[in-house]
């Protein structure tokens, strides 16, 4: 995914469906080096740092 949409994406007030290696994860935020903290929907204590290349909407 590019960056650009990971913004529209987080900016959203809508809850939009996205995945990170086939697990549905809710995007936090993002910094200017292409990584965003998400955290899986279903274990929302498991933050993790990823690159946005693995995001799929």
């Amino acid at each position: 995914m590019d960056y650009n949409r990971v913004q529209q994406i987080i900016n959203s007030p809508e809850l939009i469906q996205v995945t990170y290696h086939g697990i549905p994860v809710y995007i936090q935020s993002l910094d200017c080096n292409n990584i965003a903290t998400v955290f899986p929907l279903d274990n929302l204590d498991d933050i993790q740092s990823v690159d946005i290349a693995g995001l799929v909407e």
